[in-house]
């Protein structure tokens, strides 16, 4: 079993029974990259190193995070470490299939949380049901946003009403790491 086979299985249990992988029988050279169009790009504005701020707070620093491309460019992984505690990560990927980006998110408190959704032309935006102490079916919308400066805005907002009616329930500021924070 080669490697490559190898990883699209471990990758395949770990998402789910509901997952089909596709495999190709190209040969390399003569066929398009798998994750060579435009949509595999739309998140790439959030790749990079990051300490974060709450927008209402912009100079208390809560948390870094550092986004990946990886895959040969098919997902994007994101690793959040807060300063107090909280971790987790999610892993990003664009579905041709039915063209929305999925993301899967899991943390330190055991939370597995899938989302969904689009590029809406200014921001990557995904939504799911986040269940919550006393809201069981809550469902959670991030919108991610560039920024004119380089930084990257998420807004999380939250709905009990099946996305009838939201309330904000997080607004950071992602910036560019400075070599004298990372170093910290």
């Amino acid at each position: 079993m080669t490697a490559k086979l190898r990883m699209f299985m471990i990758s395949a249990i770990l998402l789910g029974a509901n997952t089909r992988v596709i495999f190709s029988q190209s040969t390399p050279g003569n066929a398009p990259a798998p994750c060579g169009s435009a949509e595999y790009r739309q998140f790439d504005f959030w790749v990079g190193r990051w300490d974060v701020y709450p927008k209402k707070k912009p100079e208390t620093k809560v948390a870094q995070s550092l986004i990946e491309r990886l895959y040969s460019g098919c997902a994007i992984r994101e690793n959040w470490m807060p300063l107090k505690g909280g971790d987790g990560g999610s892993l990003n990927s664009f579905q041709a299939e039915d063209r929305l980006w999925h993301q899967v998110w899991t943390d330190s408190s055991g939370a597995w949380v899938q989302f969904k959704g689009k590029w809406n032309g200014k921001a990557l935006v995904v939504e799911g049901v986040w269940p919550q102490p006393g809201h069981p079916k809550q469902w959670t919308r991030m919108t991610y946003t560039p920024l004119g400066d380089g930084s990257v805005e998420q807004a999380g907002e939250s709905s009990d009403d099946e996305g009838k009616t939201w309330q904000s329930s997080f607004d950071f500021i992602y910036r560019p790491t400075s070599e004298k924070s990372a170093a910290r």
